[in-house]
């Protein structure tokens, strides 16, 4: 589940370029000037969260926007932008690689912009979330199944491979429609309402 920074479900958004652990550590994006937050040096070294990129946010809620408005013909970056409170250049090269990854479609034109490239019932979130930023879960920018340990740090791995499992099991379970008309899967809002789920540990 993707919840504001501050949410206590152990993901946390970041400025773009400081997802370290879920996704986008490998791709080396960097913040746009328009971005608005900051992280401090403290911040940045804290790996004990799994992370999702501001990359990947913005990702997801500009492709449930289209979903949204899918019957309103195509929408343009800077609307979608407005609407989802967005720098509209970073949006602009979030799209492109959308576009590259088959998700949405461009046309060009005074009635042009973006719409999604198939049913939103068929495009999760995980989709979208790796067309923009690679493999949902990594460690160190390394995907699990590459990695190796020793000693007493051996069970680690499997440790790994089922956040992997568990990760993926929600994130491809919930598709942009499941969101965007709010009707999450009932094992999902079973973990959300689960008590302690939004309190900080």
């Amino acid at each position: 589940m993707v919840r504001p920074q501050g949410a206590a479900d152990g993901l946390t958004i970041v400025p773009p370029g400081h997802g370290l652990n879920l996704s986008g550590a490998e791709r080396g994006h960097t913040p746009p000037a328009a971005c608005p937050q900051r992280m401090t040096t403290e911040a940045v070294r804290d790996n004990g969260r799994m992370r999702i990129s501001a990359r990947a946010d913005y990702a997801v809620r500009a492709a449930l926007q289209l979903a949204a408005s899918r019957d309103d013909g195509p929408m343009k970056a800077e609307a979608i932008a407005d609407a989802q409170d967005i720098p509209h250049k970073f949006l602009e090269s979030i799209l492109n690689d959308m576009r590259r990854g088959g998700l949405v479609l461009s046309q060009r034109g005074g009635n042009g912009g973006y719409r999604l490239a198939r049913p939103a019932e068929s495009i999760s979130i995980a989709d979208v979330i790796r067309v923009v930023d690679g493999p949902l879960v990594s460690v160190r920018g390394v995907r699990p199944p590459e990695l190796s340990y020793t000693g007493p740090a051996e069970s680690l791995l499997p440790l790994w491979i089922a956040l992997r499992s568990n990760v993926r099991e929600i994130l491809d379970g919930v598709s942009l429609a499941d969101v965007a008309s709010a009707r999450l899967p009932a094992e999902v809002s079973a973990l959300s309402d689960a008590p302690g789920a939004w309190l900080n540990p």
